[in-house]
């Protein structure tokens, strides 16, 4: 089974500091891009995250402090990551919840406009967890009959990745061998953030998910209560969440000019 793509698709896989999307920082990326014609290109780069690597994420992933300590920041690695990925989907595991928006808070912090607009997300573990309710270590055994050797290593994981995803589509004939289809199985909710702080109801009309504002349409609360624009801004949001919302004032502003 080879999947059938239209344009390139970017698997990858960070090891992070730690889980917090807005504070936490990549330590190692790796990228498997997989090209319509079945070629593959895969890179690998350590990172210093300039902040303290916590012991218990260095347990899990073997990186620590010393290992980063001559390697550049994400900063300085972010337009070749970028570029590696730009005019690509996306897949990963985990990565709607996890990988894509903390890569998307280290490109943006970096000065590159990072945008999912036309970019699909297939994620792995979602299908996964839809079809079997595992970890990546239980799906590689299920689908591949292999122990997969080096886990939380970011290269090992990414291509195992790949490898479950060919294998789902093998097993599951009711899954459609399309990226855009693949994303869509895979999704959670409809959400207009990576981080799910703004969705959508019913309606397709952006609405905020938390706070005392959940459930209530965006544009409305933010023409009664301006002052919650400016109250997200400087609170500690995802950079991406922020870029969302400023993207939705604007176009009403816009419309408005119009």
């Amino acid at each position: 089974m080879e999947l059938n793509l239209s344009r390139p698709i970017c698997f990858f896989d960070l090891e992070t500091t730690g889980t917090n999307i807005a504070q936490d920082r990549i330590v190692e990326i790796a990228i498997l891009k997989v090209f319509p014609n079945g070629n593959k290109e895969s890179k690998t780069w350590l990172v210093n995250p300039e902040m303290p690597i916590p012991k218990e994420a260095t347990a899990i992933h073997g990186i620590s402090d010393e290992k980063v300590a001559g390697e550049p920041p994400f900063r300085e690695r972010a337009r070749e990551v970028y570029q590696m990925i730009q005019g690509c989907d996306l897949a990963g595991f985990n990565s709607n919840r996890f990988d894509i928006p903390l890569l998307a808070e280290e490109l943006l912090r970096a000065g590159l406009d990072f945008d999912m607009k036309n970019t699909v997300a297939v994620d792995v573990q979602t299908i996964f967890h839809k079809m079997e309710k595992r970890t990546l270590e239980a799906a590689y055994q299920f689908y591949c009959g292999k122990e997969l050797r080096d886990a939380h290593s970011a290269a090992a994981d990414t291509l195992a990745t790949y490898e479950v995803l060919l294998s789902q589509l093998d097993r599951y004939p009711e899954l459609e061998n399309d990226v855009k289809a693949l994303a869509a199985f895979s999704s959670h909710s409809e959400s207009v953030d990576f981080a799910g702080f703004i969705q959508r109801d019913d309606s397709g009309d952006e609405i905020f998910s938390f706070g005392k504002h959940k459930g209530r349409k965006v544009l409305e609360v933010l023409e009664q209560e301006p002052g919650y624009f400016g109250w997200i801004l400087n609170a500690d949001f995802p950079l991406y969440t922020k870029k969302v919302l400023t993207q939705i004032r604007l176009a009403r502003l816009n419309n408005r000019l119009s």
